[in-house]
């Protein structure tokens, strides 16, 4: 199984791979994930067998009622065996640890699986933001988890 360790910042160039890999176009960059350190959001990474296999990213933005999942990713070789469930439990934790009210996503509206997921923990659809993925047009829908409901 799967462990949680802090993001730092020699993971980058392995979390630029796996991004490219998972997302293609709509990859994010170095600079991009270096702005979401530099900005103090929490991103962890799983580790299995000394091999970063995933990782998300939660923005909690100071005085703010909500959280943002900003990224959840896991290496196609080990999907559906938990590693997701275990990044979003954590970024639920970090949220409910922090007095946030409720946490929201944004995830490719053809993403079915990434939504089955959220569903599972309560999550709810309140949204589309049209042509959100820049380079290829892709939709997404916009899920809400209010935390006070979910306990």
């Amino acid at each position: 199984m799967a462990h949680l360790a802090r993001l730092r910042w020699w993971h980058i160039p392995h979390i630029v791979a796996m991004e490219n890999e998972i997302f293609g176009a709509d990859a994010w960059t170095a600079p991009m994930l270096w702005s979401e350190l530099a900005c103090g959001f929490r991103y962890r990474i799983a580790v299995s067998d000394g091999n970063i296999v995933g990782y998300a990213g939660l923005a909690m933005y100071e005085g703010g009622e909500e959280a943002w999942v900003n990224n959840i990713a896991v290496s196609p070789e080990v999907r559906r065996g938990g590693v997701g469930r275990l990044l979003l439990e954590d970024m639920l934790r970090t949220a409910r640890a922090d007095g946030r009210e409720a946490v929201l996503l944004e995830v490719a509206t053809d993403n079915l699986p990434a939504q089955k997921l959220y569903a599972a923990y309560g999550f709810e659809g309140v949204g589309i933001r049209k042509n959100y993925y820049q380079a290829t047009g892709q939709d997404a829908a916009v899920m809400r988890l209010d935390l006070e409901e979910a306990q």
